[in-house]
């Protein structure tokens, strides 16, 4: 016996039918899509839900995240409003008092360059704040972090590694080290609770499907298999996971069996070629216009070779995080060596992928284009530190700044993009993150409103190798992941003159999207269904 349920009376972004108000969906896929009186009439003994007005569009996907660190931060200490050092101190003292004996105060979110003076505080000034309590700060980027004392007392070997300063904020290995102490203080009901939270509010923000980009310098196998197990359940998003090793030609086979063992799409995800620009670990050509340094390079041409060539053996997508552009012309060379030594077709058949791509050239993307791999990206990175006073250019200068994060130079030259938010790094709200695309400070690398959408929603099932072509789509055959959105006075008749608001391109039949101006209220989420599932349901 099927299950059908008819969706009438609303506005369905459906390229198969531009002017539809009504969809059909049995055993969570769509079957038909069309008008209200056909949709009754050929499906007599369905469930009528009346949408009253309401926008349905393809669910989202975000191509990027970090799960329990999300939740952490969804319910602990919020550093990202924060104005000056003197606020932080304020902040974390509060929170101290409430770590239980044994526990870890960890807080998130301080961007310095946010800040009415750029001075951090001190370790002298987080241990007056804080007190025996050991506390990990990360920055908005989570590629450095400021610690406590009491912290460094639980990891010493940390002051043997690359990036440790006595004082200021820990980079590179440093940070990696202090964070794995930090992820294995954190008690399993605890780390239960924060993934149960993401998983919820990314349901509530029309969400289907999250990338988890874990690995054993980010969260670990633990984390991971509880995150997989947590997502069983077909009342939450769906996980995609990837495990960020590298496997070299020493110890492939292990690191290919260990993935394949966690149940990860690909060894990809965080397996950091560099880190960030924020905290100068992003590899550059040229050094940083502000404190100079080239950054942090962990990777050369030579192991990114090897990996892409045994996960292409292996039938796993590889992956590489890669801001900076000398990293990134270590991850070009890598893939051409790995082409030289399989053959681009067995590479292009591979869909490998790489996260961020903020500095690339229209030759680079072309290279990418044509080993079919994707560009995970983040709009809000732009929003979040571009234009003339932002990060970019207090780090890189204005030259440089203007030619970040080129997503339509991208989208040109044929790199699929993949819409995502790095949770924690920015909030899980993707219509935030596809009006930042769509209203780069740099305007000439915006990317339309539809092809920003469809970033973050059939390219995020392409990325993670579905490649059916009608996932993240409302056709008939399509699986039923659908958000049902209150878009205000936004949501208008196709007669209406206010119609223009909804499209970029008013003789497109595809149908429009919501305005997404800076004025404009983003829509708000009222169901989210996954494969004919709801698994959130606005009270």
């Amino acid at each position: 016996m099927t299950d059908t349920t008819l969706l009438t009376g609303g506005r369905i972004h459906s390229p198969s039918s531009p002017d539809a108000t009504a969809m059909a969906v049995t055993d969570g896929t769509v079957v038909w899509v069309g008008q209200d009186g056909p949709g009754r009439a050929l499906h007599p003994d369905a469930e009528e839900i009346e949408l009253d007005g309401a926008f349905v569009a393809p669910a989202f996907v975000d191509a990027h995240v970090h799960a329990t660190a999300t939740g952490l931060h969804l319910s602990g200490v919020d550093l990202e409003r924060v104005r000056d050092a003197g606020e932080l101190l304020a902040a974390i003292a509060d929170a101290a008092r409430d770590v239980p004996p044994g526990g870890v105060l960890i807080a998130h979110g301080w961007d310095e360059t946010t800040w009415m003076s750029p001075r951090l505080p001190s370790r002298a000034d987080i241990d007056d704040a804080v007190g025996a309590v050991p506390t990990y700060l990360s920055r908005i980027d989570v590629h450095s972090a400021l610690v406590s004392t009491a912290l460094l007392d639980l990891a010493p070997d940390v002051t043997d590694v690359g990036g440790y300063t006595p004082d200021g904020p820990l980079t590179a290995a440093a940070h990696h080290h202090v964070r794995a102490m930090v992820r294995h203080n954190i008690a399993p009901e605890q780390r239960a609770t924060a993934q149960r939270a993401f998983l919820d509010t990314a349901a509530a923000h029309g969400i289907v499907s999250v990338h988890e980009c874990a690995g054993p310098d980010i969260s670990g196998q633990a984390d991971l298999a509880a995150l997989i197990d947590l997502a069983e359940d077909p009342g939450l998003p769906d996980v995609v996971p990837y495990w960020g090793e590298l496997a070299t030609s020493e110890d492939s086979t292990d690191v290919v069996l260990r993935a394949k063992e966690l149940g990860a799409r690909g060894l990809a995800g965080d397996l950091f070629a560099d880190g960030a620009i924020g905290s100068r670990t992003a590899c550059l050509h040229e050094p940083y216009t502000d404190a100079g340094g080239i950054g942090e390079r962990y990777l050369d041409a030579e192991q990114i070779a090897a990996h892409v060539i045994a996960c292409t053996d292996a039938g796993l997508q590889a992956g590489f995080h890669v801001i900076g552009d000398a990293a990134l012309s270590e991850i070009i060379a890598g893939f051409a060596e790995a082409e030289r030594q399989r053959g681009r077709r067995a590479i292009v058949a591979g869909r490998h992928r790489l996260e961020h791509v903020e500095m690339i050239d229209e030759d680079q993307a072309a290279q990418l284009a044509a080993w079919n791999v994707t560009a995970s990206v983040q709009p809000r990175f732009d929003a979040l530190w571009g234009g003339e006073n932002g990060m970019y250019v207090q780090r890189l200068g204005a030259d440089r700044a203007e030619l970040m994060n080129p997503f339509a130079m991208l989208a040109a030259t044929g790199v699929l993009l993949a819409g995502g938010s790095d949770a924690p790094v920015t909030p899980i709200d993707p219509w935030a993150s596809v009006r930042a695309a769509a209203a780069h400070r740099t305007p000439r690398h915006s990317l339309s409103a539809r092809a920003a959408f469809n970033a973050h929603t059939r390219g995020g099932h392409r990325a993670a190798g579905v490649n059916d072509g009608v996932s993240g789509s409302l056709v008939p055959g399509a699986p039923a992941h659908y958000a049902v959105w209150d878009a205000g006075e936004l949501h208008v008749a196709a007669a209406d003159s206010r119609v223009q608001r909804w499209s970029t391109d008013p003789r497109s039949r595809v149908p429009p999207l919501p305005a997404l101006g800076p004025d404009d209220p983003l829509p708000r989420c009222m169901r989210t269904v996954r494969a004919g599932v709801t698994i959130y349901e606005s009270s």
